[in-house]
């Protein structure tokens, strides 16, 4: 066997794979993160058609929420299964899931068959993200892993940004079904590769016992809460029964949990990795960035199309800076970390530079150059991207090996709550503040008629309107929706706070981090040069 080869740790026999086996597999693990990231937003511009051809307007936003709904449930649950049962069948299982529900979801026939084909679609995209980090941690020690990682957030940043592009792109130009057949050749490709190439150990255990209780109790909190952030303050008051109840349920639920956690033999969310600083800060830290991550790419291209006249496809293209900046700085960190082993600078001062992108998009304004606004949006994506990988490098650097797919998924999931609560609440104060807009209009403008009032204007109806409505409900927009960025800035300044108190210890120069159970005896890192 040749110097050039990257062994992965078992305590057995080494199995080992050649620096183009592991290009071959990071290009595998790239192509799944770039599925599961694309189908959290992809689907967005293409829900108008879809909706109109299987007759389920009432029915739209389940469309989003199924997906976001089992893809969350199933996080923490394929990361303990990882560790449980050998990462590579269980990887490989989410992706034949992913497909499957790819494939149904195209050929749904109705809104009801969509919802249920999207539910199926992701449980298998929850495993996808958590599988190749989990993957890359079995492969490159710590030190090495910065830019690996770095790469990875930033194919999530861009396929997060890239999807309502690419949904309004493929809805124009081929049909909307396309949406979802368009995973299956990606699919296909990663699975050719990963089956062939990866070659990882299987934990030797005996019989473990699954955490079933844990494993349910954890579906039902993580149920309550989506169904709590995607429905209050839209479908239901906050203050609502519905709303109160789902909370009070959680609260429950979350006590019998914990419960059940400090019984189990193989707990789905072992409670002592949050005994650990540099899980547990970390972990809240990323929950401020998918707050501010996602509710700026949830409510940017409103203002973009809404106030400045872009289409959704060009509101779509109006976000490359904020795609940009997270490429820059989740790649240029990544190496950075790698070169020097030293990551704290960059968890401080990424919330910063977050705290300064938001300060800015709560600035621009109707007459705001478009100059202007990519410029915050270049600035809050650097800031993201200082952060979102490298914390997971932290956390993976911190736990033992037998808990790597737990500590991740955990790390993943906290993020996705994080995101959709601050969806839910940038949302619901955007919603206020344009009511108070809209009440202040002169009377007798030409708005929306219906029910539904001006939460039924879109951009096309808004053309359609006589220019003096045009401009009222324009101002309106940009006066509403720019202060609610303001709403990320204490969040991200809570996400300095923590990062202070973060350990910066050293990176291990093992594939597994010193406190691992079964350390390699031979150290090796990406690069194939042992240390």
């Amino acid at each position: 066997m040749t110097t050039d080869t990257l062994k992965t740790p078992t305590g057995g026999p080494t199995a080992a794979l050649t620096r183009r086996q592991f290009t071959f597999v990071f290009v595998g693990l790239l192509l799944a993160v770039l599925l599961a990231a694309l189908d959290q937003t992809i689907v967005a511009t293409a829900l108008p058609t879809i909706v109109g051809e299987l007759n389920g307007l009432e029915h739209l936003s389940w469309v989003i929420t199924a997906y976001m709904l089992a893809a969350t449930i199933g996080l923490p649950i394929y990361g303990k299964l990882g560790d449980l049962f050998g990462r590579k069948s269980i990887f490989i299982f989410a992706i034949i899931v992913f497909l499957l529900g790819s494939v149904l979801s195209g050929l749904a026939q109705d809104m009801t068959q969509l919802i249920i084909f999207r539910a199926i679609q992701g449980i298998g995209g929850g495993g996808l993200m958590i599988g190749a980090q989990a993957i890359i941690a079995e492969l490159v020690s710590p030190r090495e892993r910065g830019k690996y990682m770095g790469l990875i957030g930033a194919s999530f940043g861009l396929a997060s940004v890239s999807g309502p592009l690419l949904g309004g792109f493929i809805t124009d130009v081929w049909d909307w079904r396309w949406v979802f057949y368009i995973n299956i050749p990606l699919g296909a490709v990663a699975l050719a590769v990963i089956i062939p190439t990866l070659h990882l150990p299987k934990p030797a255990r005996v019989r473990p016992r699954l955490d079933y209780a844990g494993t349910l109790l954890l579906a039902v909190a993580s149920t309550t809460l989506i169904l709590i952030t995607s429905w209050g303050g839209n479908t239901y008051a906050w203050d609502s029964p519905t709303i109160l109840g789902l909370a009070g349920l959680t609260v429950v639920v979350v006590a019998a949990f914990i419960a059940v956690e400090r019984r189990a033999t193989e707990p789905v969310l072992p409670l002592a990795l949050f005994r650990e600083r540099n899980f547990t800060l970390p972990t809240l830290i990323g929950i401020t960035v998918g707050i501010a991550m996602f509710a700026t790419i949830s409510y940017l291209p409103t203002f973009l199309q809404m106030v400045n006249g872009a289409s959704a496809t060009a509101s779509g293209l109006m976000m490359i800076p904020m795609t940009a900046g997270m490429l820059v700085a989740t790649i240029g960190t990544g190496q950075l970390i790698s070169r020097t082993g030293r990551y704290k600078g960059y968890i401080v001062t990424g919330p910063v530079i977050l705290a300064v992108g938001l300060v800015m998009l709560s600035r621009i304004s109707a007459d705001s150059a478009y100059l202007f606004t990519a410029a915050a949006m270049f600035v809050v994506g650097l800031g993201v991207g200082c952060l979102m990988q490298n914390l997971l490098v932290i956390v993976q650097n911190s736990v033992a090996r037998r808990d790597m797919g737990a500590a991740t998924s955990a790390t993943n999931y906290f993020r996705q709550i994080g995101a959709s609560f601050g969806i839910s609440m940038f949302g619901s104060l955007f919603v206020a503040r344009l009511d108070d807009q809209m009440a202040s209009l002169p009377p007798g403008l030409p708005l929306p008629a219906g029910e539904a009032g001006i939460s039924s204007l879109t951009p096309e109806l808004l053309a359609s309107l006589p220019p003096q409505a045009q401009e009222a409900i324009v101002n309106g927009f940009a006066q509403a929706l720019p202060p609610v960025f303001l709403l990320g800035v204490p969040i991200a300044l809570a996400g300095l706070i923590l990062a202070i108190f973060i350990k910066e210890t050293p990176l291990s120069t093992r594939v597994a981090p010193s406190t691992a159970e079964n350390a390699p005896a031979a150290p090796a890192t990406a690069s194939g040069k042992t240390r």
